[in-house]
């Protein structure tokens, strides 16, 4: 297990460790070679009113279930399955606060010394960045008790230096936006 406390290590972690599990981009060994894929679920649609929808004075409030939607279908970095699909994420897990620009997400590793948690962790956020407006601060952590690193993997998230050397890093970069590809659907 590797865990990283500094910017510069937090692209190599995640460079490294993609390098040598990522089967479905073209690498070859896999941390958890058997995941178990869970039944998604179609969301209820909600009932709005038209003219409201359309009235640009009208703020629009966000809510769990707008952004499980925006983050349902990023794709695993070692699987061709859904974050969804892997129960990494699931809509009970987000928790918004509209009214205070607040958003936290927890999402659960698949095994407890997940070497992708990070890299998860990244792809969540990177999506949340280009889908919500700038107002939001958001928290990005693993559930409790889920991860052997969680402590770590939990401070390298949600701190912005490391996440934006992180994303310097064109290769990490080009597996984020790989995971996050086709995702508005």
């Amino acid at each position: 297990m590797i865990c990283v406390l500094v910017s510069s290590e937090f692209a190599s972690l995640s460079f490294d460790r993609v390098g040598a599990t990522r089967t479905n981009m073209g690498l070859q060994e896999k941390i958890n070679a058997n995941p178990t894929v869970y039944a998604v679920a179609t969301p209820a649609r909600k009932k709005f009113d038209v003219d409201e929808a359309l009235d640009e004075d009208v703020a629009d409030p966000f809510d769990s279930d707008e952004v499980f939607e925006i983050l349902r279908h990023i794709n695993d970095p070692e699987h061709p399955l859904t974050l969804e699909q892997l129960k990494v994420m699931s809509l009970e897990n987000i928790h918004v606060d509209d009214a205070n620009s607040r958003i936290k997400i927890y999402f659960t590793p698949t095994i407890p010394h997940c070497s992708m948690a990070t890299l998860i962790g990244l792809c969540l956020r990177v999506k949340l960045l280009r889908s919500l407006p700038p107002r939001f601060k958001v928290d990005i952590l693993i559930t409790p008790g889920t991860h052997s690193s969680e402590a770590a993997v939990n401070k390298q998230l949600n701190d912005k230096e490391r996440v934006a050397a992180a994303l310097e890093n064109s290769h990490l970069l080009t597996v984020v936006n790989k995971c996050i590809a086709h995702t508005d659907k």
